[in-house]
């Protein structure tokens, strides 16, 4: 049966207009002017709510198998589906085994099996000495390819040296697949001052200057021209990175880049001390940096905003004792990403539709499921998120759907509130609760 959704504040990539989407088998069939009543037909009518592409995060950590006491993929697709995510993207690290093999990806498509509440895809690992497993990996379905050119905090996902991606890259660059790349360099990293205040949030941003960004991403380029591959770096917290950036891209490097909601909401020189919901890699940097970076996204000089999604346990946060340099680094915000990134974007007069290509069409780009997500077009997959860009609400960690509650967002004041969420025309999520089984399908 039919499924007409209608709104006046439909997005799609050319602007916002009243429209109705009319949905058969899960697809977008047909998209029309604005009527009021479709007879015989099942309907919803969102009147004056917004309603968005379904986002796309193509950067979480769900840490299942291995660590799903992390996370997991029932907490992390639940908790997606209530932040209008409708597909994400797993990172192959911090699960055991990593998915830096056959076996691996086989592992994680078996701890996915008929627990995720959205879609799901994958990308593969790159390793030192893993090159042959890269080709087997894309033909399994693997979506690009992740690496560390620093340490990753995992010992079974060891990072690369420059002469492990040459041998990687010819691979890659065959596949036409993205390499996704962790863009600090070690050699520029400073050992954390053992005298110093471990509670100070100061001596992580000091270990972790924005050099080490500059020169890992110097090498990329470099590499990306050298073997004409596809380089994206994640999570970019540094500024002073994009003329760089700029320049590659205009001499036709296909280089993209991505920041995160952190990045785009928080600054160093706020966080307290003791802190350690905040602790991530590379370290949220000073408000000049937060506000280039929101200057970049409305330019185009950046290309997609994503969660970065690392949750941990709490324990391993050591936020009793507020120790930065022992405490996990990542930074849990699945189900608030877009809320954050609307509370920004609307305080500095940024659109809806900004909104939209950031965390919907460019993120499903750079993982090749355009075809099927990321925009509100006859064809596509109907994954809808019906959105009120006007309410606000306060965070309370407790009420996510995050397994843990630990989020550098506790308190914070948000505008934006996912009211349904719609994946391949089916309901997942209204009035603040996940509704139905498990219906995402793996990609």
């Amino acid at each position: 049966m039919t499924f007409v959704v209608r709104s006046r504040r439909v997005v799609f990539a050319d602007g916002v207009r009243p429209a109705s989407i009319y949905i058969e088998d899960g697809r977008i069939a047909r998209v029309a002017p604005h009527a009021d009543r479709s007879p015989g037909l099942r309907e919803l009518d969102a009147g004056e709510l917004v309603v968005l592409p379904g986002l796309v995060d193509t950067h979480v950590h769900v840490n299942d198998p291995g660590r799903a006491d992390w996370e997991g993929f029932r907490h992390a697709t639940r908790a997606a589906a209530a932040g209008g995510v409708t597909t994400i993207v797993d990172m192959p690290l911090n699960s055991i085994p990593p998915t830096t093999t056959l076996r691996g990806l086989e592992a994680k498509r078996a701890a996915a099996a008929g627990r995720c509440h959205v879609d799901v895809a994958f990308w593969g690992g790159v390793v030192p000495g893993n090159a042959a497993d890269l080709g087997p990996l894309a033909a399994a379905g693997a979506l690009g390819f992740k690496c560390f050119l620093c340490p990753s905090g995992v010992e079974e996902f060891a990072h690369v040296t420059e002469e492990d991606l040459r041998n990687a890259l010819p691979v890659i660059a065959r596949s036409g697949l993205p390499l996704l790349v962790h863009a600090e360099l070690p050699a520029l990293l400073r050992v954390p001052v053992t005298s110093s205040d471990a509670r100070s949030y100061a001596i992580w941003l000091h270990s972790r200057p924005p050099e080490c960004e500059h020169a890992a991403i110097d090498l990329l380029v470099g590499l990306a021209r050298e073997f004409t591959a596809r380089v994206h770096v994640v999570h970019l917290a540094s500024a002073d990175a994009l003329p760089a950036i700029s320049e590659a891209r205009s001499a036709g490097v296909a280089l993209s880049v991505e920041t995160c909601p952190h990045y785009l909401t928080f600054a160093a020189e706020a966080i307290p001390d003791g802190a350690t919901a905040f602790k991530c890699a590379p370290p949220i940097r000073d408000h000049g940096h937060r506000e280039r970076l929101w200057q970049a996204l409305a330019r185009g000089d950046l290309d997609l905003v994503c969660t970065d999604h690392s949750p941990s346990p709490p324990a391993l946060k050591h936020v009793e004792e507020g120790d930065f340099v022992r405490a996990w680094g990542g930074i849990a915000s699945l189900q608030i990403g877009l809320a954050a990134v609307w509370t920004g974007a609307v305080s500095r007069g940024l659109s809806l539709t900004l909104i939209a290509n950031w965390m919907s069409t460019a993120p499903s780009r750079l993982a090749g499921l355009d075809h099927l997500k990321g925009s509100i077009a006859v064809g596509r997959d109907a994954d809808l998120v019906i959105w009120d860009p006007d309410a606000e609400t306060v965070v309370n960690g407790a009420s996510l759907y995050h397994r843990h509650s630990l989020t550098p967002y506790e308190g914070l004041r948000l505008r934006g509130k996912v009211c349904t969420t719609i994946l391949r025309g089916r309901i997942v999520f209204e009035e603040g609760e996940c509704v139905g089984p498990p219906s995402g399908r793996q990609l």
